[in-house]
């Protein structure tokens, strides 16, 4: 049994996860999209009901400050992009509090890039193209409405079912306590449980048309059958979530007020508010570009190109061991 002090993963596996983050960049240095660098800590976290940041205190110019560890970089990628970056991508280093499993990691790496000018189906075509690019020989890439596939593998409908039958369901197929959970909290569930687990088996799926309340960070619009809708999408594989991606929102005040919403969520499920990054929202006011965006877990589709059953057979260091 490997000692505490050595590392989870092979030399040879880290060698190989080089060589694939090789591969990203020159993907990206191929259609012009500059790498960009950002900081871990910021003056803001997520504010999403169902993330957790970390945060900490230091010593800064303005005197002891508390900041907080990104979730994701994408914050300071949008203040870039208002500063005219231009297509942009990162792999960052990010930090969710609880994050741990087969799947997940304290810390991990998020490859994240936007696109100004590109529409969410050009996005979507192009995440496709990155995960081809390192998984060859993928089946076809089927693009299925959220909504279908609940009434298609559970009959109910995530927009219309009453809340009390979504709490029953959703307590049955999770064995969970669900007496309590909101809509959301009861269809991420039964999402994870009942219909993840079978998405990209023969190919690549990608979800489209998510609850609008799912995605405080995308543009809302409605579908065709009336109900509000985020801009967003999901790629998975072999039933794992790889990529989840907006068009981008670009008021600032509609921001903000989603910001403020999402911590009242918090306070009412018993988590504490989350400070709100105020320079995003200065730099939303300055005058972000309309685009779409993405973020891919790199860890988890490095995994599967490895063909890993666990994340932390391709970090060196995870939570365990760090």
């Amino acid at each position: 049994m490997a000692s505490d002090w050595q590392p989870t993963a092979e030399i040879a596996t880290l060698r190989e996860r080089a060589r694939l983050l090789a591969r990203v960049r020159a993907f990206f240095a191929e259609r012009d999209v500059l790498e960009v660098e950002t900081p871990v800590l910021g003056h803001g976290g997520s504010t999403e009901v169902h993330l957790d940041s970390l945060c900490t205190e230091a010593r800064t110019p303005a005197g002891r400050e508390r900041l907080w560890l990104q979730t994701s970089p994408e914050f300071a990628m949008k203040r870039l992009l208002a500063a005219g970056s231009g297509p942009i991508f990162q792999l960052a280093r990010c930090f969710r509090d609880g994050e741990t499993g087969a799947r997940h990691n304290l810390e991990f790496t998020m490859l994240e890039w936007y696109r100004p000018g590109f529409s969410l189906a050009a996005l979507i075509d192009e995440t496709e193209a990155l995960v081809r690019a390192l998984l060859p020989g993928r089946g076809a890439c089927r693009r299925h409405r959220y909504r279908s596939l609940f009434r298609e593998m559970l009959t109910v409908d995530p927009f219309t079912t009453p809340l009390e039958d979504l709490r029953q369901l959703a307590g049955e197929r999770g064995g969970l306590d669900m007496r309590d959970a909101d809509r959301d909290g009861c269809l991420d569930l039964l999402m994870s449980f009942c219909i993840e687990p079978y998405l990209g088996r023969e190919g690549i799926d990608v979800v489209v048309d998510y609850p609008a309340s799912q995605a405080a960070l995308a543009r809302h619009g409605v579908d065709d059958e009336g109900d509000a809708v985020a801009a967003r999408f999901e790629l998975y594989v072999d039933g794992l979530e790889l990529a989840n991606g907006y068009d981008e929102l670009v008021d600032a005040d509609e921001q903000a007020a989603r910001f403020a919403a999402d911590n009242a969520a918090r306070e009412a499920a018993g988590k504490p508010a989350v400070d709100v990054d105020q320079r995003l929202i200065a730099a939303l006011e300055a005058g972000m570009p309309e685009g779409s965006g993405v973020a891919l877990g790199i860890d988890r589709l490095i995994q599967l190109v490895l063909g890993h059953r666990e994340l932390a057979e391709v970090l060196a260091f995870p939570a365990s061991r760090c």
